[in-house]
């Protein structure tokens, strides 16, 4: 990571100091040097107020998912898929709160809810923290973890839907089986990579061990030759069954019917989860505010994080870095099924997750491009299939204060690219 940072704002000064050194000043026209500096400040603030803007949702998940885990939901749900989790996430026990907290947070972005799921990825992050024996260092479960989070498979995205339809699309959710189809390729890239680069020597040699620590303090450790007394069984491989060919049914459903569900999911899980803590004799009063206390804790730590990061694709995108690239290889890219036109979406989609929404939101309204048209498609399926992965990174890392992150942008990264190349294909099967 300190490489990547240092890279990306080595490159926009230098881009930004040569069209310095060739800028004729104009009436009114800010030079390279200077937009810059203004880039660098705004971005700097504009870090801030997201991680503010963020304190009220976390506060609000992070309460909802501490009466789940009081009433033991987290529990029945890893139980329920514990033979998929399982083979996943070998080191992390099958009750764990981690599990049952990165269960959550894929659902969360399988539905499409944001920022709803970033509350359940943070804590299951402080989860796995537990279980690392090297504080500082990124586990293989938590490269894994980041991997599939910032692929995760998207049955609905609902934002993406809502403003194809605001520029006037006639079929706005045209872009569910697309979505689906780049999200499975890219999530299924993500888990073989994080496998195969974690086993490479140069991460291999860095990996911390995943341990409980309570039972390391027994010494009955996972080496250990007495096994606990809460050994998980989980529920029967048909009852696991169930629960997954639940969850395909889910897949037509959302097809059909998502835009009438979207507005039921964030107030249906307040609902549910409530509803279940009070059934188990949870007193969701007092456990709410309690999980609820952690938002602002979290708010905090993630800030500087942020900033530098938002800082640094702040500095890119004003230098003219990425015009220029766009410029370098837009022309092969376009034999490729990418137009000229998508492909700053395709660039900055895992370095701003604002700035792509941007560029989403102007080239759909463009009047010679559309929401309809094939570039109209292919840059709704890269909004919709894709993470912020530098965000995600900055922001799940930073809340448990890792630095060494070993090999989960790489496995990221090549998730990433493997979702464009999906997007691409399935666009220009269904509407090339």
């Amino acid at each position: 990571m300190n490489i990547i940072f240092f890279a990306i704002v080595l490159i926009a000064f230098l881009s930004a100091g040569w069209r310095q050194i060739n800028w004729m000043p104009g009436d009114g026209v800010v030079s390279p040097m200077e937009g810059l500096s203004k880039a660098m400040v705004e971005s700097a603030s504009g870090s801030v107020e997201l991680a503010l803007g963020l304190v009220g949702v976390m506060t609000l998940f992070l309460g909802l998912m501490k009466v789940a885990e009081a009433g033991g939901m987290l529990t029945v749900l890893a139980r329920l898929i514990r033979p998929l989790m399982v083979r996943l996430f070998p080191n992390v026990p099958p009750e764990h709160p981690a599990m049952g907290s990165m269960i959550l947070n894929m659902s969360a972005n399988a539905l499409g809810l944001g920022n709803a799921a970033t509350p359940f990825g943070i804590r299951a992050m402080q989860e796995l923290d537990k279980l690392n024996s090297r504080h500082g260092t990124a586990t293989d479960s938590m490269a894994l973890f980041l991997a599939i989070n910032t692929s995760n498979v998207t049955l609905l995205p609902t934002g993406v839907i809502a403003l194809r339809a605001a520029a006037g699309s006639v079929d706005p959710a045209g872009i569910l089986p697309t979505t689906l189809f780049a999200t499975i390729c890219s999530t299924v890239a993500a888990i073989f990579a994080a496998k195969a680069f974690g086993r490479l020597p140069m991460f291999k040699r860095t990996r911390p061990l995943e341990i409980e620590k309570e039972q390391e303090e027994d010494g009955t450790g996972s080496d250990g030759d007495t096994p606990s007394e809460e050994t998980p069984t989980g529920y029967p491989v048909w009852v696991s069954g169930i629960g997954v060919c639940a969850l395909i049914a889910l897949i037509p459903l959302t097809i059909f019917f998502g835009r009438s569900i979207s507005p039921w999911i964030i107030p249906g899980l307040m609902l549910g989860f409530l509803s279940f803590g009070v059934m188990r004799g949870v007193r969701i009063y007092e456990v709410f505010v309690e999980g609820a206390k952690e938002g602002f804790q979290v708010a905090i730590r993630i800030i500087p994080y942020l900033v530098a990061i938002l800082v640094a694709v702040g500095m890119f995108r004003a230098s003219g870095a990425m015009e220029a690239m766009v410029n370098m290889i837009g022309g092969f890219t376009s034999h490729l099924g990418m137009p000229a036109e998508a492909l700053p979406m395709a660039l900055l989609r895992p370095l701003s997750g604002s700035g792509a929404y941007g560029i989403m939101a102007s080239i759909i309204n463009e009047p010679g491009i559309g929401p309809d048209s094939y570039t109209g498609y292919l840059v709704s399926t890269l909004q919709g299939s894709t993470e912020t992965t530098f965000y995600v990174l900055a922001v799940y890392f930073g809340a448990v204060q890792v630095r060494r992150i070993r090999h989960a942008l790489a496995a990221a990264l090549t998730a990433d690219l493997i979702g464009i190349v999906a997007a691409v294909v399935i666009c220009s099967f269904l509407y090339g």
